[in-house]
């Protein structure tokens, strides 16, 4: 038998998904039970292994297989997902790279000549606070507790009671940080989540880098009144500077060849017979050039303060988090292409919009880079995501491959 089985990686995948996924999609939202049993299950798994298995400060979940060396290369990805998520989205990437972690033990006879550390970044998605990569941002040291100890879930329950919960300490979660002393090099492999390597017809693809970000919250204040007693024109109504608001940000999208989206909207008193008096959106814009990004940003409050005062309302904004474009390392990016050419005969390199933990510990420093799988229909983040299984297999082949080349590359470097 093959010490690299990636068939085994497509079947754990499907028990996962029996695991912790209803008729919605995927519920393995980050601090939730459902989630906590998903982990339990990956720590499962990893029972044959003569790994050692802790959980950091942040709650990332860690695996190493100890080497000749110190230096270490990580494997990662994430096990949560969003509300009524897609199958492969996060997981694929700790699946994988947990069959690549057998062929090593297998074939090193249990000690590689490098250290490798497969992690489970915790709270990848931000699904329930708004705040991605919390996991990693922390261990990259780019996490300030006191800038998201007042988040809250829809519910009004604060992201450290949640924590809490889960035997996290906020204060404590920048003290993973010591977890990256020792890396040397870090891959990831991710679903594409977009259509360009489908409408390619390519199964793989190198990621040259993650796009920058911007994302805020931004409130708009005006009046309640009665619905049926408020002249049109004697309104000071919240909800029409928004509603501007969401037509602008495609005008600014389309200037600045980024994306933007509106993801949520709140109203208060939000009841039918009253005009709304608090509006809040939050805003998402994302761009690979960080001139572009902060112009992107620039238009949005300049427009959203230009409804304000058309409306006769008041608007503020408050930064939920932000993260510069963060392009791959050099050598890792060739690294990956070789991977992805002995694989499947063609390669292709393209940048990613989506964020992913890689960017985080790019920006900690450490050489980085990720892989993409075609993603049918360039679809994610909905119960519809797929991709093919032949596809699947290849790319934890391409993933086994790209790690035997890092371990290579971190040994060259001396």
């Amino acid at each position: 038998m093959k010490a690299l089985s990636p068939a085994r990686t497509v079947q754990e995948l499907k028990e996962l998904r029996s695991l912790t996924s209803d008729e919605h999609g995927a519920q393995r939202v980050a601090f939730t039970e459902t989630w906590a049993r998903a982990r339990a299950w990956l720590k499962d798994r990893m029972a044959d292994l003569p790994v050692e298995v802790h959980r950091d400060e942040a709650g990332n979940l860690w695996a190493t297989l100890a080497g000749a060396s110190e230096k270490a290369l990580l494997i990662g990805g994430h096990m949560d997902s969003v509300p009524n998520g897609g199958w492969l989205d996060g997981c694929l990437n700790v699946l994988a790279g947990l069959e690549v972690l057998r062929r090593i033990h297998a074939e090193c006879g249990g000690r590689p000549p490098v250290t490798v550390r497969l992690v489970d970044w915790a709270d990848e998605e931000g699904a329930r606070f708004g705040r991605s990569l919390f996991g990693s941002s922390a261990a990259a040291g780019s996490l300030n507790p006191d800038e998201v100890s007042g988040l809250t879930d829809k519910d009004g329950v604060t992201l450290p009671d949640v924590l809490k919960a889960h035997g996290i300490d906020l204060d404590r979660a920048p003290e993973a940080r010591g977890e990256l002393l020792h890396a040397a090099a870090y891959i990831e492999l991710h679903i594409e989540q977009g259509p360009v390597l489908e409408n390619l017809g390519l199964p793989l693809g190198a990621v040259i880098g993650t796009v920058g970000v911007e994302r805020h919250i931004v409130k708009f204040t005006g009046q309640a009144a009665h619905s049926g007693s408020t002249p049109m024109d004697r309104r000071r109504d919240a909800f029409l500077a928004a509603g501007n608001m969401a037509q602008e940000i495609y005008a600014i999208a389309a200037r600045s060849g980024g994306v933007c989206t509106i993801g949520s909207c709140t109203t208060r008193p939000g009841i039918v017979t009253s005009v709304v008096e608090e509006c809040v959106i939050t805003l998402d814009q994302r761009h690979l050039d960080a001139g572009r990004l902060a112009q992107m940003w620039q238009e949005a409050q300049d427009s959203a303060r230009r409804f304000a005062q058309e409306g006769n309302v008041e608007v503020e904004f408050s930064r939920l988090w932000h993260i510069e474009p963060v392009p791959f390392h050099p050598d890792l990016i060739e690294c990956c292409d070789a991977a992805i050419r002995e694989t499947c005969g063609t390669g292709h390199r393209l940048p990613s919009g989506p964020l992913h933990d890689a960017a985080e510990v790019a920006r900690a420093g450490v050489p980085s880079v990720m892989m993409f799988v075609q993603s049918l229909r360039g679809i994610s983040h909905n119960k519809i995501e797929d991709t093919r299984v032949e596809h699947l297999e290849l790319a934890v082949e391409a993933l086994d491959r790209l790690a035997a080349k890092s371990m290579g590359w971190i040994l060259r470097q001396g």
